[in-house]
């Protein structure tokens, strides 16, 4: 018997959700526009007046996060989507696979809007952003060894229409 491969993915979100190390939660971050699924219980952080927070946890060996920022200018938001993406590559000095296009829900489309994954020496990263209007997103998912299933359960977990 042959399993489809969107159907073996969602059976694997599933049982990863149901892990005991990842136990999952809504989070509405005041100020961010956003529902978020996190698999652990986050720390929040807000800075005024630059309007913009980061929401991060760590669970089963990974760390994840979603930083979120108001920008002033529509022509900012598709370079700042570029920008966040090529900023961590550089920071954890690694190699990029190739981007994909993302869709989140109540997200605004954007060609910007794109996730990938990052290979570093001792770390790996999956990263995705995203925009609605003039806010733009990223969800970072960080450690030793990618777990897919626990990627696409949070980045599924993402609600812009909030």
């Amino acid at each position: 018997m042959r399993i489809a491969p969107a159907l073996l993915l969602a059976l694997l979100a599933v049982v990863s959700a149901c892990s005991p190390s990842l136990d999952w939660r809504e989070l509405r971050p005041d100020g961010a526009g956003v529902l978020a699924l996190f698999p652990c219980k986050p720390e929040v952080e807000r800075r005024e007046p630059v309007r913009m927070g980061l929401a991060a946890c760590k669970a089963a060996g990974l760390s994840f996060s979603l930083t979120w920022a108001e920008l002033d200018d529509p022509a900012q938001v598709t370079p700042a989507l570029q920008q966040m993406r090529e900023s961590l590559a550089a920071r954890l000095q690694a190699r990029a696979a190739p981007a994909q296009a993302v869709q989140v829900r109540g997200m605004t489309p954007n060609p910007q809007a794109l996730q990938q994954g990052l290979q570093a020496e001792q770390q790996q990263a999956r990263v995705a952003v995203f925009a609605r209007g003039m806010r733009v997103y990223q969800a970072v998912m960080l450690g030793a060894r990618p777990d897919e299933a626990a990627w696409e359960a949070f980045l599924t977990g993402f609600r812009l229409d909030i």
